[in-house]
């Protein structure tokens, strides 16, 4: 775990909430960036109840640190201790983060590896679905879904989105890449990689829908 700085005397945390709700721009934003700052610990502190669900304690933070920007932007002083209001926030966004996986883990994803052939090769869901699509009806459909997804793959990703999907899934060299080879070859984080892959499937998916 990251070491973070220590939190804010009360007097300290008044005196910048303060700044915040009434000085200028400047001194406003710096006066979030310390309150944001020194109640990292918090954030942290709280993500650990977390840390047995699939998910890196890196993304917990990042989560949690929303919810404590979202804190520190609606609080005032009538609503209590910030530390207490903000706990709650925090504990909010990563709930909602955790039901949101929940609801997607149902969800089969087309390239995931559902198993082995004869010659231990993976096979994922569009393998088979490829390789059933016997009619001429279904096939011709393949096709244009083909077509059509290739099409979203420059309409709607960034670069950099689009060059993590194709390393990932290997549709250049046909060679699948790992999280983790992806982010040491563009010098980033394994969950950096995972954010930026989630992000252009549901892009991908959303055009496929509309």
């Amino acid at each position: 775990m990251k070491t973070f700085q220590k939190p804010l005397s009360a007097a300290e945390e008044a005196h910048y909430i303060q700044i915040l709700k009434t000085g200028n721009n400047k001194e406003a934003a710096r006066a979030r960036e310390i309150l944001i700052e020194r109640n990292l610990r918090l954030v942290a502190h709280i993500a650990k109840k977390y840390q047995n669900v699939d998910e890196d304690m890196e993304d917990l933070i990042s989560i949690g640190t929303i919810g404590l920007i979202k804190a520190i932007s609606s609080f005032d002083a009538g609503k209590g201790k910030l530390s207490t209001y903000a706990s709650r926030c925090i504990d909010n966004e990563l709930l909602m983060l955790l039901r949101s996986k929940k609801k997607s883990s149902r969800e089969v994803s087309l390239f995931e590896p559902i198993g082995t052939d004869k010659e231990g090769n993976e096979i994922s869901l569009l393998d088979i679905i490829e390789h059933e699509q016997e009619d001429i009806t279904d096939k011709m459909e393949l096709c244009e879904n083909t077509r059509k997804l290739v099409k979203l793959l420059d309409e709607v990703l960034t670069d950099r989105e689009r060059e993590i999907i194709f390393l990932r899934y290997g549709l250049l060299s046909g060679k699948e890449v790992t999280q983790r080879e992806i982010g040491e070859a563009l010098n980033i984080s394994r969950s950096y990689v995972s954010r930026i892959e989630k992000r252009a499937l549901l892009k991908l998916r959303e055009g496929f829908v509309t």
